[in-house]
């Protein structure tokens, strides 16, 4: 009885101090994230497409001598304004020279048989009217005046056509502009037809850009264009499409266009300028852009998932949503799929947190 007494006190003990020994539960502590949120609002024309280029003259003109020669003088820059009809570059002349001289000595010549002629056609005439010569001497005399006409005729178009080609040695500007682009210098041998100047008009300014197969039509549909440069942020001009090319570049493979812009400003609007061509409205619809530091990529798995953080009012915990995108401008994304507006949506912090998470909205309460 006593052995079994002690054995008891024994296992007492021993508890007792198991139980000294083991620690008390630790109460879980949950972490908070602070982070920032936009509410995903809808609004007109957020629907929109951008499109780079730079500004280009209406009208270019690819100039080129309209015969071949040695360049002996360049007379402008590029940048250089010039007048309709002022020279550009000019050829050496002494070949056009001569052939000119040679042309002019035809002339004499042929004219000189013409007055030869009509001395034999008179004197002809005059024997027959003394019966001394037949009327088929006659006629032969006046055969050989009309031929000698004709070839003085030949003479003188002969004559023209080298002075026009002794003119073709300097190069005219065809109309008022600045010289954009020189492509031949003095000393230079080039062929009749090869461009060597380029010269863009005054007045009218388009943006050149080019258009992926895919955003063909809703360039075609946008109601309004906006035309913006780097070099003046802030301002823009209203644009609107000229010209679509039929075909792709076979190149790029892109569609090259045409943007008139309305009222352009010259003072501000220089070519070859960067610009931006927006169209704000493409569809007419209403749509939600989030910032881009709200999208989280999906896991590398290939499939492309984009998602957001979506934060829930009620109990201010985080929960993971697949969405669609549409076309990126500037720090911001078309969402096209996955929201409905009006949520409250992660900005900033997205890639701290875990589906569950409870978060601090910035300038907010738990």
């Amino acid at each position: 009885m006593n052995l079994n007494f002690r054995k008891a006190a024994l296992v007492i003990a021993v508890a007792s101090v198991l139980a000294g020994c083991s620690k008390p539960p630790v109460a879980k502590h949950e972490e908070v994230r602070p982070v920032r949120t936009v509410v995903a609002g809808q609004s007109d024309g957020t629907v929109g497409a951008s499109y780079s280029g730079e500004i280009r003259a209406r009208y270019e003109s690819q100039l080129g001598f309209r015969t071949g020669g040695k360049i002996v003088a360049r007379l402008v820059e590029v940048g250089s304004h010039v007048k309709r009809g002022q020279p550009l570059m000019q050829l050496d002349p002494a070949q056009e020279s001569l052939q000119l001289a040679a042309a002019g000595a035809d002339v004499d010549g042929a004219r000189s048989r013409v007055e030869q002629a009509k001395v034999d056609v008179q004197r002809a005439e005059a024997l027959q009217a003394r019966q001394f010569a037949s009327q088929a001497e006659v006629e032969h005399q006046r055969l050989a005046l009309q031929q000698a006409e004709s070839q003085l005729r030949a003479a003188l178009a002969r004559q023209q056509l080298n002075a026009n080609q002794r003119g073709y040695t300097t190069l005219l500007a065809d109309r008022d502009g600045v010289v954009s682009a020189l492509h031949a210098e003095a000393g230079q041998v080039v062929a009749a037809g090869q461009p060597v100047a380029v010269v863009a008009s005054d007045g009218e300014r388009e943006v050149a850009i080019s258009i992926p197969e895919s955003r063909v039509d809703e360039l075609r549909l946008a109601r309004k264009l906006q035309v913006s440069v780097w070099a003046h942020p802030g301002k823009s001009w209203e644009g609107t499409l000229r010209e679509l090319a039929p075909d792709t570049d076979s190149v790029t493979r892109t569609y090259s266009a045409r943007i008139s812009i309305v009222q352009p400003d010259p003072a501000l609007l220089r070519l070859g300028m960067t610009a931006s061509v927006l169209a704000p409205d493409v569809e007419g619809k209403r749509a939600i852009r989030l910032p881009l530091t709200a999208i989280i990529d999906g896991d590398g798995d290939g499939d492309g998932k984009r998602t957001v953080w979506i934060v829930d009012p009620k109990t201010n915990k985080v929960a993971a949503r697949d969405v669609k995108l549409g076309s990126a401008q500037n720090d911001s994304v078309l969402v096209t799929g996955g929201l409905a507006g009006g949520e409250t949506v992660v900005t900033a912090g997205v890639h701290m947190l875990q589906p569950g998470q409870h978060v601090l909205l910035a300038g907010g309460a738990k």
